[in-house]
């Protein structure tokens, strides 16, 4: 229990760039949720689990395919003829530069809790979109490559 403790105290601890002031969160139980200095320092996530529900992603009709997939296949992007996914091939100057803009969409990713498949090698990144939940494309992956294209002009 004190293990548990100190870790959670470790976790809970903002350090405010002088060091004659070190603010500690105090010694809560582990399921009490977060501290207004465990929240300030960012680790609210941690010291509390999340609520959110993910909703569910709506499958792209007809109509929004034609329209909505229009702009993207003049772009480069390519309904995969096996599934119901696009896929596109990214090509930068050098690793450094697919890695930045994988950083920018995993943010993204992130906050739409809705993940690329991907392959990088190099300065080559090979993506593919598609919603599992709804076994095909949906709104999220139009969101997600239209970021990407944007991001990667």
């Amino acid at each position: 229990m004190s293990l548990s403790r100190n870790l959670y105290s470790a976790v809970c601890m903002a350090i405010n760039f002088h060091p004659a002031r070190l603010v500690r969160a105090p010694l809560m139980a582990i399921n009490a949720g977060a501290s207004s200095t465990c929240r300030a320092a960012g680790f609210a996530s941690l010291a509390a689990p999340s609520t959110n529900k993910r909703k569910m992603a709506d499958k792209l009709t007809s109509e929004e395919r034609d329209g909505q997939l229009k702009p993207l296949l003049a772009s480069g992007w390519k309904v995969q003829s096996n599934r119901d996914a696009i896929e596109k091939e990214f090509m930068f100057k050098n690793f450094n530069e697919a890695f930045g803009f994988m950083t920018r969409v995993a943010l993204l990713a992130e906050k739409m809790d809705h993940h690329p498949e991907w392959f990088n090698v190099y300065n080559k990144l090979q993506v593919t979109l598609s919603s599992h939940d709804v076994n095909g494309l949906s709104k999220r992956d139009i969101k997600m490559a239209t970021f990407m294209d944007k991001t990667f002009q």
